[in-house]
C-alpha cells in the first residue's frame, strides 16, 4: 500500500481546515486558554487556538507560560483528553415513568454531533485504543459510548514539547502519532506537516489543494520528533509489569504512599484510559418518573469497593495498590498491554505531587531486571 503523500499546511490556513470540517458537518472542538490552563472547547477560529504559550508541569504543579514563537501547540496537554467527549463524565442511561399503574422504561442514547477533536496527542490516541477495546469490542457494545465514537473526527498534532512528567516514550505510545487519527500534523515555526491516516482525512486534505512539504520541512519534522523523544527523562522499567507487581504486594511501599496519598481521585478523572462508573436512580420527588444515570467513578472512593455492608479496600493503600496493579498488571490479562499510555496527567495533577514512575520504581526496584 502506498504511503499518504505529506503535505504543507502554511499556519494562515489553518482557519481553511477548520471551514473544510464544518462544511462537513463537524462541530470542530479544539484547544483554548482558559483561568490559565489548555482547555478542549468549541473552535470555531483559529485565532482561539493558544498561540504563543507553553505549559510547565511537575509532579503537582502546572503552569502556562509565554513561548518564544507563534507556535499553537507547543506544549504537552492539559487535565482533559478525548475520553470525556466519548465516555461522558455523567448521562442518562434510561428513564422510567409510571402511568395508569404500569412502569415504562425509555433509553436515552446521546445525540449524533458529529465533532472534529483538533490536537489529540499520541497519548490520547493509544488510550483511545483501548477505550475502544473496553466499551465496543467486548460481548456487548455499549451503544453511548459508540454513538459519539461513530461520529468523530480526529486530527491530531504530533508533540513536540513533551513535559517533564511525560513518560509516553517508554510506555511506546508517543510523541508522535502513528495510528487512529484521520489527519495528523507536526507543527513547525511557519506552519504544518500534514498526513492523511485514512481516505476520510485524505478527502478532507484533497479540498485544501495544499502543496507537498518540501524535504527540509520533513527533516524538521523529524528532527523536532527525535528532540521529544530525547529530552523525556522519565520511564517505566518495562511495558508489562503483571509478574513483578503481583509478587509485591506486601512491599512497605504501599504503606509509605498511602500517607500521601488523599483518596482524592485525581489521578483516575485526569486519566485518559479509566473507566470506572457508578450508577444510581434519580427520582423524582412526585414519584411518577426516574432517572437511571452514570458518572465517572474512581478505584479510591470507599463506595467503589462497599459490597453488601463491607467495604473491600478500607484503606488508601489497598486502593493505590488495586489502582496501580490493575493499570500496569492485570490490564495485560484484560487487553493485552499497559493502561497506563504516559501521559503524565496523573503526576501533575496529584495534590501531593506523588510520581507513579517513582512508585513503580521504588516497588519493582530490580525485581524486573
Amino acid at each position: 500500500m502506498t504511503e499518504p503523500p505529506f503535505l504543507f499546511l502554511p499556519r494562515e490556513r489553518f482557519q481553511a481546515l477548520l471551514d473544510t470540517l464544518a462544511a462537513q458537518g463537524f462541530h470542530c472542538t479544539g484547544p483554548r486558554l482558559h483561568d490559565g490552563t489548555i482547555v478542549y472547547a468549541e473552535l470555531a477560529q483559529a485565532n482561539q487556538l493558544p498561540r504563543g504559550v507553553r505549559d510547565r508541569q511537575a509532579p503537582g504543579e502546572y503552569r502556562i507560560e509565554a513561548g518564544a514563537d507563534a507556535r499553537c501547540f507547543a506544549w504537552a496537554n492539559g487535565a482533559q483528553g478525548l475520553k470525556p467527549y466519548l465516555f461522558a463524565p455523567q448521562e442518562v442511561l434510561w428513564q422510567a415513568e409510571r402511568h395508569a399503574g404500569q412502569t415504562q422504561f425509555h433509553e436515552t442514547l446521546p445525540e449524533a454531533r458529529p465533532i472534529a477533536f483538533i490536537g489529540a496527542r499520541a497519548c490520547d490516541l493509544a488510550a483511545l485504543a483501548l477505550q475502544d477495546a473496553h466499551f465496543l469490542q467486548q460481548a456487548y457494545v455499549d451503544p453511548y459510548y459508540a454513538r459519539r465514537r461513530e461520529n468523530l473526527f480526529i486530527v491530531a498534532v504530533d508533540c513536540g514539547h513533551p513535559a517533564a512528567t511525560c513518560f509516553c516514550v517508554s510506555t511506546g505510545d508517543g510523541p508522535a502519532a502513528s495510528a487512529g487519527y484521520d489527519i495528523a500534523l507536526a507543527e513547525l515555526e511557519e506552519g504544518y506537516v500534514a498526513r492523511a491516516g485514512n481516505a476520510r482525512g485524505q478527502g478532507v486534505l484533497e479540498q485544501l489543494a495544499l502543496a507537498p512539504a518540501s524535504a527540509v520541512q520533513l527533516d524538521s519534522a523529524t528532527r523536532q520528533n527525535q528532540q521529544a523523544v530525547s529530552v523525556q527523562t522519565r520511564q517505566l522499567p518495562s511495558r508489562n509489569l503483571h509478574d513483578v507487581l503481583f509478587a509485591q504486594l506486601e512491599h512497605p511501599r504501599w504503606e509509605e504512599v498511602a500517607e500521601r496519598c488523599l483518596s482524592c481521585g485525581n489521578c483516575t478523572s485526569v486519566c485518559p484510559t479509566c473507566f470506572c462508573h457508578k450508577e444510581q436512580e434519580q427520582p423524582q420527588l412526585d414519584g411518577t418518573r426516574s432517572e437511571h444515570v452514570r458518572e465517572w467513578d474512581s478505584c479510591f472512593t470507599q463506595g467503589h469497593s462497599y459490597i453488601h455492608g463491607i467495604v473491600v479496600r478500607s484503606e488508601t493503600k489497598f486502593r493505590y495498590r488495586q489502582w496501580l496493579t490493575h493499570k500496569l498488571g492485570s490490564w495485560h490479562e484484560q487487553y493485552g498491554r499497559s493502561g497506563c499510555v504516559g501521559c503524565g496527567r496523573c503526576i501533575t495533577w496529584c495534590p501531593v505531587g506523588i510520581d507513579l514512575t517513582e512508585e513503580v520504581a521504588a516497588i519493582c526496584g530490580d525485581a524486573n531486571e
